[in-house]
């Protein structure tokens, strides 16, 4: 495949299955079922696998299989997803000191950042992916990969439940085939364990959300914004004017008034503009784009005068902003919205819509909030692993979490997470060369002590700024260093600084160059947002 030989390995290993005899007894019915392997000694083993014992008196159900991953005298890190935190850790980490394992149904990584401007065809989907192994063929050491899901963590057993596995990667030449066949159940045996499995969307309780609204997390989410958008122009230009179907199907609504939600209606509002008065003149005009935003004011994140000039570019830009209105219900065509006046009254008001996009928050996914029953120590936990200093979880000695599944007081940003990897590599480079540190961590019972006198430093987050497209070619931007200010503005300006920070930030020469291509193309030709798409 690549200069590094990568080795896909789903060949079946030969098993010799013994079964002992049916007692005959009728008040001893159990069956015992008993599976060994034999694996050639003059093959050099990188990965070994456990067969369980499995017994019970009506089935012949095995448990999932135990993988041992790579050289017994290296620890093995587990890394469980492909985002910003999973592939940071990826590409800082020492894999000549660890045996890695990556864990994740996505192989690929997704430049988040830029998703809002893919439903539109502003960059293509294609455009922000990298395959998981373009980084791990660069990695020196034992690096394998799992394409498949992480379904449940035993902090207990040191295991990774994994299913709807369907394919493996590892960059070692001598690596062999763990046996394991398309879709089976396994459990991945670990020494450290990486938690960056990110969030997924919060809908708050709201009910009709997750029936008929849209998020946009991942490509598939684009690709639905996309269609449903598209079929709805298509509909209502087949209805009269003064058809109320044909102005609820022109009606988008977008829900958070955070970054996604602002850029999403930004980049929908341009292709408006720009491109879909071509091949619908006499419908462009009727479009009606609807942000929604429960707190006073959108983009909180950033100052006063920002959020005002962003607010100033949202409706003259003919987009109906709505502050301080909270999303009570949804139904198929319509939403319920509740808006607080400045006396104090709720206003309830009925906003057909459609198309509807949420995005506005996140919340941890079910292996993580699996986790917090099992350790007593996170039992309280609600928004993610609480971490401590060194972000380690809390009532572990050996599972780290980053990114958007951790809670250490950070917001659930790239940056954050690109930050926190960078970080925990070190973290992982330096106590590989202290003597014992390994063996002593196991038994330790306070290790935050324990890395504090092997002098591991705790992470310090530098927040590095905000950045935010409000459509119209202009943006906003706040560039810092920590506590130290470089650049506070916005305008066309610093929409070209918003480009040039973006493709600095994406984490391959590829993935740079097929997005200076795309925003190259639609400067001459136009978006390419078809339905089929």
């Amino acid at each position: 495949m690549l200069n590094r030989s990568t080795r896909i390995a789903l060949r079946s290993n030969k098993n010799i299955v013994s079964r002992s005899s049916i007692l005959n007894s009728l008040n001893k019915s159990n069956l015992i079922y008993q599976q060994s392997r034999l694996i050639s000694s003059s093959e050099p083993i990188k990965a070994q696998v456990q067969p369980e014992v499995s017994s019970g008196s009506a089935s012949f159900h095995k448990a999932p299989r135990i993988i041992h991953q790579g050289q017994s005298d290296k620890p093995t890190v587990a890394i469980l997803g492909s985002g910003w935190g999973a592939i940071s850790f990826l590409q800082h980490v020492d894999s000549t000191k660890y045996n890695v394992v990556l864990i994740s149904p996505r192989n690929y990584f997704l430049f988040t950042p830029l998703l809002p401007s893919c439903p539109v065809g502003t960059v293509d989907e294609k455009s922000i992916m990298e395959p998981v192994v373009s980084f791990a063929n660069k990695k020196k050491g034992d690096v394998t990969y799992y394409e498949a899901e992480a379904t449940d963590i035993n902090p207990n057993d040191k295991t990774v439940t994994i299913k709807s596995f369907s394919n493996i990667n590892s960059i070692s030449p001598d690596s062999v085939n763990v046996g394991l066949q398309a879709n089976e159940v396994a459990q991945i045996k670990y020494d450290y364990l990486i938690t960056a499995v990110g969030a997924e969307p919060n809908t708050f309780g709201i009910p009709g959300v997750e029936e008929h609204g849209c998020f946009l997390k991942e490509i598939p989410d684009s690709k639905k914004i996309r269609h449903k958008f598209i079929e709805a122009v298509e509909k209502a230009n087949l209805l009269p004017k003064d058809d109320p179907e044909r102005k609820r199907l022109l009606t988008l609504v977008v829900v958070g008034g955070g970054p996604t939600g602002v850029e999403t209606a930004g980049e929908l509002q341009d292709y408006i503009d720009q491109d879909l008065k071509t091949f619908m003149p006499n419908i462009v005009d009727e479009i009606q784009i609807v942000l929604i935003e429960a707190l006073p004011v959108v983009l909180n994140m950033f100052e006063t005068k920002l959020t005002s000039y962003a607010e100033k570019v949202l409706r003259e830009t003919n987009i109906d902003l709505k502050t301080k209105t909270a999303v009570g219900k949804v139904e198929s065509e319509y939403l319920i919205a509740k808006t607080k006046k400045d006396d104090g009254s709720i206003e309830e008001t009925k906003i057909p819509y459609g198309v509807l996009v949420w995005a506005t928050g996140n919340k941890p996914r079910s292996l993580i909030t699996n986790l917090f029953k099992k350790i007593p120590e996170q039992n309280q936990a609600n928004r993610g692993l609480i971490v401590n200093e060194n972000l380690l979880v809390n009532g572990t000695n050996n599972i780290f979490a980053i990114g958007d599944n951790a809670f250490a007081k950070l917001p659930p940003t790239a940056q954050v997470a690109h930050q926190e990897a960078e970080y925990l590599s070190k973290v992982f480079s330096k106590i590989s060369r202290i003597p014992n540190f390994h063996e002593n961590l196991k038994s330790s019972t306070k290790p935050d002590v324990l890395f504090e006198e092997n002098g591991i430093k705790p992470f310090k987050y530098i927040h590095l700024g905000s950045l935010a497209y409000l459509g119209a070619e202009k943006a906003i931007a706040n560039i810092t260093y920590g506590s130290r200010s470089f650049y506070s503005g916005g305008g066309i300006f610093t929409f070209f600084v918003w480009r040039v920070l973006y493709v600095s930030m994406i984490l391959s020469f590829r993935s740079r160059f097929k997005v200076i291509a795309d925003w190259t193309k639609i400067a001459f030709f136009g978006r390419d947002a078809f339905k089929e798409l």
